[in-house]
């Protein structure tokens, strides 16, 4: 296994580099300070299994690190390890590509389980901040059971985008697309996005209003 780190501590990476080595016997780390040797490292190394991203690098801003090594590398899987907890900072994480949001004050058990579920490709956000989520939706209506954004993506499904279309209006990178159009077809029990647009269009989501 392969995984890349940016992240301008070398302590922090020192420390990480021990922690990932239980993920895998064989595992090779490269180390990147800033995002243009990440972006080196990267081009010279396409066999990498996943990226872990510090949002505080020198000379460029974290979430346009992300959202451009996203759009570059789509299928390579990016798990942000960061000092924020902020949910802000979590969903703008996520709509700029990243499979997983880790907050550097995690322990090394739980940062081990999360990277298994990215790399088994699911997407991993804090518990507890998932948690407080799910006490404040409880006093808010979610129709149909889907968040506003999955409502909207299922309403330009229903007009007939692709996802690179969605992720172009929506400002979000197209493997978030894809994970909003899954989440979408489990809450409905759907098994495609045919059905997806035919059931938008009975829940009055597919008309335009232009």
């Amino acid at each position: 296994m392969k995984i890349l780190i940016i992240d301008d501590h070398a302590l922090f990476r020192e420390g990480l580099i021990h922690v990932l080595d239980a993920l895998d016997e064989q595992m090779c780390i490269i180390e990147a300070p800033d995002y243009d040797r990440a972006l080196q490292h990267a081009a010279d190394n396409p066999d990498l299994d996943m990226v872990l991203l510090d949002l505080n690098l020198p000379g460029k801003d974290g979430f346009a690190a992300l959202a451009a090594f996203a759009q570059r590398y789509s299928a390579l899987p990016i798990v942000i390890l960061s000092a924020s907890r902020r949910r802000s900072d979590i969903q703008r994480a996520l709509d700029a590509g990243a499979m997983g949001y880790i907050p550097k004050d995690t322990t090394s058990a739980v940062m081990l389980n999360a990277l298994r579920l990215v790399l088994s490709g699911g997407i991993y956000v804090p518990q507890d901040i998932t948690r407080e989520e799910h006490k404040e939706a409880d006093s808010v209506e979610r129709p149909f059971g889907l968040t506003t954004r999955q409502q909207q993506v299922l309403t330009l499904i229903a007009r007939g985008h692709s996802n690179k279309q969605i992720a172009q209006q929506m400002n979000l990178a197209e493997g978030t697309v894809k994970m909003h159009i899954t989440a979408i077809l489990k809450a409905l029990g759907l098994s495609n996005r045919t059905q997806a647009a035919m059931a938008a269009e009975k829940l009055g989501l597919g008309i335009s209003t232009e």
